[in-house]
Formats: C-alpha cells, sequence, structure tokens
C-alpha cells in the first residue's frame, strides 16, 4: 500500500510538471505565432494540448494497471509507453486508448476504407466524362498537348500530397499528429493569426464555384449530345438542355447521397462502356490515322483553353483530405496517389491521342460527336445517362458548402436557419434549391460551349485549388521541414500555376463572348 501511495503522488507532481511545461510552451508558440513563425491557430494548441492531455494520462494508466497488477501477483510486462504512442499513428496498426479524460466512454471507430477504395475514389474523380475533351485539347497543342497530360498528373499528384502534408505538425516528440481535417482548416491556419477565416471563405467560394460550374457542364454535355443524336428532331440543343433540367429538379429534394450513391457504380460501368466503344471504333480505323497532323505547333489563340481542359480532368483535391482520413492505412496515401495518376496518365493520353488520330482537325469538343451517327446515339445516350446520374453529387456538395457558409455557421450565419427544428427543410430553403438548379440550367443555355466553359473552370478554380493554393500553404505551414528542392517545387508550381491560370482565364473569356457575340448574329 505504502509503494502505491508513493506511486501516486509521484504522479500528481509529474502532472503538475507537465501541466506547467504546456503553459509555458502554449505562451512561447503564442508569442511566435504572433511574431509570423508559426502559423499554427489557438484551436491547433488547444488540439495539441489535449493529444498530450490523453497520451499522458493513458500511459499514467497503463502505469497504474501495472502497479495493480503487480500487488494482485499478475505478471505484466511494462508496455505502457509505447502503447500511450500509439494513437498519434495513423497506419492504423497501433492501439487505441481505451479511456478518455472526460470519463466518457470512446465511440467505435467509424468504418474505414481501404487503400484500393480510396485509389478506386480518387481514379473515379479524375478518369470521369470530362475526359472526353482531352481529343480537343490534342487538337489545339499537338504533341506539347500529350506533354502536358503527362505534367498535369505529376503536379496534380505532387500537389495532393503536400496537401495532405499540411494536415499535419509534428507534437514536442517529433511524432506527426493530425490537426487539421478539411481544405478549409489549412486554408485558415495558413492566414491565422491576423486573417483566421480569411483563407477558409477563398477555399469555400473557390469550391462552390467549380462545383456549381461542373452541374453546368453535365446540363451542357447532356443537351449536346441529345441534340447530336437525333439531329432529325424538330429540337434545338437549349430546347434538350431544358429537358434534362427538368429530368434533374428532384436533385432539390435530397436530403442525403445515400439514394445517389447507389447509381455510382453504373455511372462508373456506362464510362468504361463508353470508353471501350471509342477506342474500339478509332483502332478499327488505324489504317487511316492522320499522324502527320500530331505536331509541335500550338495555337496561341486556343492552347491556354486546352491548358484549363487538361487541368480540370486532374481536379480531385478538394475531397482528399477527407479521403485520407477516412483511410485504413493513411501510411499508404502517397502510394495510392502514385498508381492512381500514372493509370489516369496513361489512359488519358492514349484516349485522346488514339481519338485525335482517327479525326484529325475534325475532331470536335465532344469526341462522341465524331462518331457514325449508328453509334454514336447509343454511346450519346450513355453519355447522357452518365451526366443525370452524375449531377447530384456535386449539386449537394455545393448545396452543402452554401448552406453551412450562409445559413448554418452556429449562429455567425447571414441568413437564418434553413431547416426547422425537426430537421425539416423550409419551404424557402427548398425554393432556393430550385433556384440553384434553374441557375445551371440558364447558365447551360446562355453559354452552351463544353470546351470553352470546361477550359474557364480549369484555368479559375482548377489551377487554384491544384497548383495555387497547395504549393502556397506549403510553402507557409511547412517551411521549417522543407529541404531545398521542396522548396524550388513548391516555387515553380505557383508561378507555372499561376501564368496558365491568368492565361487560360483571359482566352476562355474572349472565347466565350466571341462565342455568345456569334449565337447572337446567328
Amino acid at each position: 500500500m505504502a509503494h502505491l501511495i508513493r506511486h501516486k503522488l509521484s504522479n500528481k507532481l509529474t502532472n503538475a510538471a507537465h501541466t506547467v511545461s504546456n503553459k509555458s510552451q502554449a505562451k512561447v508558440s503564442g508569442v511566435f505565432a504572433r511574431l509570423g513563425f508559426q502559423a499554427a491557430t489557438d484551436e491547433e494548441g488547444l488540439g495539441f494540448a489535449e493529444c498530450d492531455d490523453l497520451d499522458y494520462d493513458y500511459r499514467q494508466g497503463m502505469q497504474m494497471d501495472v502497479l495493480q497488477g503487480d500487488e494482485e501477483g499478475g505478471d505484466m510486462e511494462g508496455e505502457g509507453d509505447m502503447d500511450g504512442d500509439s494513437h498519434y499513428q495513423r497506419d492504423g496498426t497501433g492501439p487505441r486508448p481505451s479511456s478518455l479524460k472526460t470519463g466518457g466512454s470512446l465511440d467505435e471507430d467509424k468504418p474505414k476504407i481501404t487503400t484500393w477504395e480510396a485509389g478506386w475514389n480518387v481514379t473515379n474523380a479524375i478518369q470521369g466524362m470530362f475526359v472526353l475533351g482531352l481529343p480537343y485539347a490534342i487538337l489545339h497543342g499537338g504533341y506539347l498537348g500529350l506533354f502536358l497530360i503527362i505534367f498535369a498528373a505529376v503536379v496534380c499528384c505532387y500537389t495532393g500530397k503536400i496537401l495532405i502534408a499540411c494536415l499535419y505538425e509534428e507534437n514536442e516528440d517529433g511524432i506527426k499528429v493530425r490537426v487539421r481535417e478539411s481544405y478549409v482548416d489549412i486554408a485558415n491556419a495558413c492566414c491565422a493569426p491576423r486573417f483566421p477565416a480569411l483563407g477558409g471563405h477563398v477555399v469555400n467560394v473557390a469550391q462552390i464555384i467549380e462545383l456549381v460550374m461542373t452541374c453546368i457542364l453535365y446540363v451542357v454535355v447532356s443537351g449536346n449530345l441529345m441534340y447530336n443524336s437525333f439531329p432529325g428532331f424538330p429540337v434545338s440543343q437549349k430546347a434538350w438542355s431544358v429537358v434534362a433540367t427538368a429530368a434533374l429538379l428532384p436533385c432539390a429534394f435530397l436530403k442525403s447521397l445515400k439514394a445517389v450513391s447507389k447509381f455510382s457504380f453504373l455511372c462508373t460501368v456506362a464510362h468504361f462502356v463508353i470508353n471501350i466503344l471509342v477506342i474500339a471504333y478509332c483502332l478499327s480505323r488505324a489504317r487511316e490515322w492522320a499522324w502527320e497532323k500530331v505536331k509541335f505547333y500550338i495555337d496561341v489563340k486556343k492552347f491556354p483553353i486546352s491548358i484549363g481542359i487538361i487541368v480540370f480532368s486532374y481536379t480531385s483535391q478538394i475531397f482528399l483530405p477527407s479521403l485520407e482520413g477516412n483511410m485504413q492505412k493513411p501510411s499508404e496515401f502517397h502510394c495510392m496517389m502514385d498508381w492512381s495518376h500514372i493509370s489516369a496518365c496513361v489512359l488519358k493520353g492514349l484516349f485522346a491521342l488514339v481519338a485525335y488520330l482517327t479525326w484529325a482537325d475534325a475532331t470536335k469538343e465532344v469526341i462522341t460527336d465524331n462518331l457514325p451517327s449508328t453509334i454514336r446515339a447509343v454511346v450519346n445516350i450513355f453519355l447522357v445517362a452518365k451526366a443525370l446520374l452524375s449531377y447530384p453529387l456535386p449539386f449537394f456538395a455545393a448545396v452543402e458548402v452554401l448552406e453551412k457558409s450562409f445559413f448554418q455557421d452556429g449562429g455567425r450565419a447571414i441568413f437564418p436557419d434553413c431547416y426547422g427544428p425537426n430537421g425539416q427543410l423550409k419551404s424557402w430553403g427548398l425554393g432556393l434549391r430550385v433556384i440553384l438548379v434553374v441557375f445551371t440550367l440558364l447558365m447551360a443555355v446562355f453559354v452552351p460551349h463544353f470546351a470553352l466553359l470546361m477550359g474557364l473552370t480549369g484555368s479559375l478554380t482548377g489551377a487554384g485549388l491544384c497548383f495555387l493554393l497547395p504549393s502556397l500553404f506549403h510553402l507557409k505551414l511547412q517551411w521549417r521541414n522543407l529541404l531545398w528542392h521542396h522548396v524550388f517545387f513548391d516555387v515553380a508550381i505557383f508561378v507555372i500555376g499561376g501564368i496558365c491560370a491568368i492565361s487560360g482565364f483571359i482566352h476562355s473569356v474572349e472565347g466565350l463572348i466571341e462565342a455568345y457575340t456569334y449565337d447572337i448574329h446567328d
């Protein structure tokens, strides 16, 4: 008993010393943060403190178990220190603490996804139906367009990795701890302490623009495909867009993506069927391929639009933090990013080159429009079905961002909550969702140009979310741990991404103005 009392007193003294040490370190960290040498926010500091307290309590609890086991004659090895640190590990190999300091029971872990499932999600995101616009990019870029498909894959893979690196900070033991959960958290940490919410607002705006533009592109491509599938029908492309939007109006009533997720596998199957049909037709005409048409030249006016198209086809950074946080083995994230982007690069490059060789200068904005009428109708119907089934995903994501930003921001929202006490969506909230669907229709009707819209979106938000912001955040948050070549890569990506974004945006806007003027006169 005396032995047990001595250990309890020793634990209390050690705990008091840890508390004083943590407070002093917090004060020093706060001073450095205000001087601009550390980008950690107050919330992240509290997160570090909570991790340290949980770790300390768990280790002390293990020591008490050892003491009690010794008194009861149990033979327990001293493994408390090693297990106590296991909650820092994110590879799923270490045990979790059995209890919390607050006295509550630990919630059961949510089901995690495997590395293969994570890679499948990334592959679906960067191998979507917007790949159909890549042959049009080769038309205006030649071999340089193929090089950009490879270059964009390498850069997007790298920026995805450094974006995840910004979620982590080293604790006092030199172990990396996940202190941030999302792209918005990273942006806010980068702008702290002077503008702690500015970065999150910028990222949210970029996300909303990209998600809404994705919805618009789905409506545009649906109208375009139906118009070219049935040219004998007295129905214009704009009228087909209205029909497609009428089928999409039920999206305004969505409460969750549970119902929509059932169709995700069907979308993937339809996409692979389409690719196989297009490639099979192109291979059947291999003897007619126009290799002499692929040259080392660029269309100075239209090539920047092609850059936006290529970049937009690789955008996946928005959901990578959430994906990595739900992996069973986050330590395999880098490997997953490598093989998913390598496979995407190979498939996109082959698809774009084979399709362009088949039709050369006659290549259209959506490559399926080049197919013979007998095959085109079947392929385009598959594409329309995929577009309509894919629309709810970005639409629901955009609605969630808008609702959390303007209607549910913890009492700081600009507008009243759009949900009632029982969780039911209010009538005016439903009306706003319908307005968003109608807005995507109006944009698709007034600007029915798939390639130009895709290039504009890729230049405006794709380059920002995939090139500019990850490299900037990485330099800001991880600069003390970076080697010189990492700094060089980040700066080079930021500069190149900025040039591509500005030039692509300017030329896309010019192209849209010219096309809109032509449509009016026509």
